[in-house]
């Protein structure tokens, strides 16, 4: 199968730190072509893959300070895409660029989907899912969908992380963990109480975005200087499973409807339970009991913490291994694929005839 996955300029595939977006991206690439298939990725020049790149730009957007309207080379690698699809390089096209291709990719026959990956609870949305309708997306969790019910929903499809990149390692876990980003809707001064009043270290590994400063230096930094917390700082993939292994529990008080949560699954891959608070897709990725417990509140959070010796880490591996690996997800996108390719060959050869 010939596919174009067409990444997000941001960062570059896979992205240097943080880059939730394109880590999906580089792993469903690599995964796509270890089974075979002949894949195209589009994304900045400084990105690393398997498959063919094609690059828009030199650079990743965060990382080059000259670009100040990310859109303007977004438009252009649309067209980019487009062109191709007039010379029929393409069997399918896989956007991550959220509804940027609706419009444009409606008007041609070569089949495409796009996989959302923010939240859809923002009321601007609901005329763009209203208008494209008939667009195929790709939801990450069932609960992403809830806020736009109208959008043409074809599959949910949970992210994977490749089986061997996070791996249990022989550490006594002795405190809690933080990994991500340091945001209101994150919850990291409610991770820091629930570890207080617990009286249990918190590790805090996460990065501190340019629109979170004031968050950060007004509500957390006061709380880092409690003797039971440290803050590490942003770190990357070849840090995460020392880290990981060493948490009795990743904690996610997030305060935001989360579309699905990767740190989730990256803590279960090694082993390490998630206590998370109730909201958007935690229910759904968090087998209560089994990889931890998903809670209400942060009294729930300090119960939860005491019942962290009846899991089995080991049983938590098992259940990654089960449900979120990367190559489960490269095989559920390529049966959206076929799906998608099926239902397009009436149009295709329509457009044919009449050429």
């Amino acid at each position: 199968m010939r596919i174009a996955q067409i990444a997000p300029l941001t960062e570059a595939v896979p992205p240097k730190l943080y880059g939730g977006t394109e880590r999906v991206v580089h792993w469903l690439t690599e995964e796509l072509v270890a089974l075979g298939h002949d894949v195209t990725l589009f994304a900045s020049g400084d990105s690393n893959t398997s498959a063919k790149l094609d690059a828009t730009w030199p650079k990743a957007l965060r990382l080059d300070g000259s670009v100040r309207d990310p859109n303007a080379l977004h438009m252009m690698m649309l067209e980019r895409v487009r062109q191709k699809c007039d010379d029929e390089e393409f069997d399918v096209l896989h956007f991550h660029l959220d509804y940027y291709p609706f419009s444009l990719f409606s008007r041609q026959p070569t089949p495409f989907l796009t996989t959302l990956h923010g939240r859809l609870d923002l009321p601007e949305l609901q005329p763009v899912f209203t208008t494209f309708s008939s667009v195929p997306v790709i939801s990450i969790s069932t609960a992403q969908r809830r806020p736009v019910p109208q959008a043409s929903w074809i599959r949910t499809i949970h992210h994977g992380v490749p089986e061997k990149l996070l791996t249990p390692r022989s550490i006594s876990p002795s405190y809690l963990a933080v990994l991500g980003r340091i945001a209101p809707e994150k919850g990291v001064d409610q991770a820091i109480k629930i570890a207080i009043r617990c009286g249990i270290p918190l590790k805090i590994a996460a990065k501190v975005d340019r629109g979170d400063q004031e968050y950060y230096d007004e509500i957390i930094l006061p709380l880092l200087r409690h003797s039971l917390v440290e803050y590490i700082g942003e770190i990357g993939d070849h840090e995460k499973s020392d880290f990981l292994s060493g948490a009795t529990a990743l904690l996610l008080p997030i305060d935001w409807p989360e579309p699905f949560g990767l740190v989730m699954i990256e803590a279960m891959a090694c082993g390490t339970p998630v206590i998370a608070y109730n909201r958007g897709s935690v229910a759904e990725i968090i087998d209560e009991g089994l990889t931890g417990f998903v809670v209400d509140d942060e009294i729930g959070a300090v119960a939860a913490v005491g019942r962290l010796a009846q899991l089995d880490r080991s049983a938590v591996r098992k259940r990654f291994e089960a449900r979120f690996t990367a190559r489960r997800m490269a095989l559920d996108y390529l049966a959206a694929y076929r799906t998608l390719m099926h239902a397009a060959e009436p149009r295709i050869k329509l457009v044919s005839s009449a050429e």
